[in-house]
Formats: C-alpha cells, structure tokens, sequence
C-alpha cells in the first residue's frame, strides 16, 4: 500500500475504522492498514537471530477480507483517520525513539518518527497488560484473592522477594508472578486472547522464552521478553483501544481492574488522568527496548488518548522504561493535544 504526504505533513491512509457514536474505533476485524504500511512484514535493523524469529511470523487471514458481502462490517458507516507526522525529537533529547498519540475523538493519528513506530519489537513487561486482561476476562485472576507464594528464590529486585498480590506484583513488574499467572492461563486460551486483540505477530511459540538468550532463569523469562513475540509502537496504541475504547468487547469489571494498577499516580497535572504501562528489555546486558504505553483521560474535554512510547538502542545513552514513561507524561501534558 503505497503512503501519501500533503504539504509533508498529513497522511491520509485507508483504515477499517468504525465510526461509532460521533468517535472512531480502529477495532475491526482485519488489522489497520496504517500499521502495514511500508512494513512488508517489517524486517527490524537488529541482531540476526531476532531477524530470524521474524522469519517465522504468519499472518492470520482477516476475518474482514473473508466476510461475506452482507457482513456487517462491509455495511457499516467508515471513516478515514488522520494521519500527523509530529516533530517531538526536543522531547527525546537524542534518544532513538517514537511516539504514536491516537485521539479517539477526533479519529487522528500524531506520530513521531514512523518508520520506527512501525517496527516490531519484544513488547518486554508491557504485555502484563494483556496477561491480566485474559487471566481477568476467564476468571483465571481474582483481584481480591490474588496472592501468590514466594518460593523463597532470592531476585535482584527486592520487591519480588516475598508474597505478592496482583496489585503490588503489577506496579513492580514482577517477573515470576506474572510467569506463573501465565503458566496458569495456559497457552491455548493465551493464544485465542492474544490472536483475537490483533496482537503485533501473535507468536507466543516460544512459551518458556528460551529465545532469550539474556536470561536462563525460567521464573523471569517467558516468550515476550525478548523472545519470540513482538509488536510495534503503532499496533501497541491499536491494542489500547481495542481493550479501553468505545466498542470494547471486554467487561467493565476486567477494564476497571486493570485501571485501578495501570494509574500513574506521581502525575502533577490535574487536567489529565495517564494509565499505563512500563517495559524493558537487554540483550548482552544493554537495553534494546524501553516502553510506556496505554491511555490518558481528559475529563474536561471529554477525551481519550491511547498513546505508546518507546525508546531503542541508543549507543552512549541511557535508555529506560522510566524515560520512556517520562516522555510520555510530557507528551499527554501539551495543552494544544
């Protein structure tokens, strides 16, 4: 699919975006065309055994392009988002990163360095989100019951070295929680979530994360840190809005759940509530991959913004999730959003 630029700026690409209640939804049956543009099934710019793993990927058949001519989907009212290509590199101060803000409202995209945005890449502890969505929406997690043993395994995170709830285990992305909250779902009904939220190349194959070559320990690794998973920017904000938006298929209890741990509470702006989630993930003992990603409320607009943040490799630069995370904030901040 070829990209269009008017006046360098605005982008206008062709996306099954349902108009729902004035707003727009990117929640159909077949991907967004915007997140394949230019992909060619996005070969990544690193080392050669992640290119590898990329190799494998399939494509799952849209359930869209499938559908019959009275499918429903064919009959509903489409609208075309907005595409903005930003200029927010003031905001990254050197770091090689990108940003993607969809304002649901207003069915725009803002994007700050596309082809990055584009790529994808180990989703790392962000995909705790998704763990607690399927393990919520089966029944498989119970907020108010949900402590787990320590096995007595001294981590080198002292936060992870004791019993542990959802709540505290989410905040302090802990590994070994999430490993056996996991393991619990199992890997069929994994599978079926992951595939019906359209999630970047949908590949939990490498359930164990033996892939990882940065980690041996089996409590802190799984097939999305750095493993066979992988997801861009672009597809993580999509992914937001598929949980959190207006056509959701997912109950308020699971979205409340998940609100109540993703809350950013050290936010100075009254004006906006951010709800997110922070990833990292090394290779040789150097970051490769930092993320922030989720959604902002603005009550007194009346808006919803579901944004991704991520930060790559940067030689002679500190990259972190709490950069990224920082970043973010900044961005959600700007009063002209």
């Amino acid at each position: 699919m070829n990209r269009k630029f008017f006046n360098g700026k605005i982008v206008f690409c062709t996306i099954g975006c349902v108009l729902l209640l004035g707003g727009c939804s990117v929640r159909g049956g077949a991907k967004t065309d915007l997140a394949d543009l230019d992909r060619g099934r996005t070969e990544r710019q690193t080392a050669p055994e992640e290119i590898n793993m990329l190799e494998t990927e399939t494509e799952k058949p849209s359930t869209a392009l499938n559908a019959s001519p009275q499918s429903t989907l064919e009959e509903a009212p489409v609208t075309t988002p907005e595409v903005t290509e930003a200029d927010w590199s003031e905001y990254f101060h050197g770091l090689n990163g990108a940003a993607v803000l969809y304002d649901a409202a207003e069915c725009r995209y803002t994007i700050f360095n596309p082809e990055l945005a584009r790529t994808r890449r180990s989703p790392c502890s962000t995909f705790k989100i998704i763990s607690s969505l399927i393990a919520l929406e089966n029944g498989i997690l119970d907020p108010k019951d949900s402590t787990r043993t320590w096995s007595g395994e001294v981590f080198w995170n002292e936060d992870w070295n004791r019993d542990i709830d959802f709540q505290d285990a989410f905040r302090t992305s802990c590994v070994w929680y999430f490993r056996e909250l996991t393991d619990a779902v199992g890997q069929g009904t994994m599978q079926e979530g992951v595939s019906q939220l359209q999630y970047g190349n949908c590949d939990i194959s490498d359930w164990q994360g033996h892939l990882n070559t940065n980690n041996n320990n089996r409590a802190l690794t799984g097939f999305w840190i750095e493993s066979s998973l992988l997801i861009s920017p672009q597809e993580q904000t999509e992914v937001m809005e598929r949980i959190f938006g207006a056509d959701s298929i997912y109950t308020e209890a699971t979205r409340e759940a998940l609100k109540q741990v993703m809350l950013v509470t050290e936010q100075d702006n009254p004006d906006v509530n951010i709800y997110g989630k922070t990833g990292m993930g090394k290779t040789g003992g150097v970051t490769v991959d930092a993320w922030f990603t989720g959604f902002a409320e603005k009550p007194a607009e009346e808006k919803t913004i579901y944004f991704c943040v991520y930060l790559g490799r940067t030689d002679n630069q500190n990259v972190t999730s709490a950069a990224a995370k920082e970043i973010a904030v900044s961005l959600l901040s700007m009063p002209q959003l």
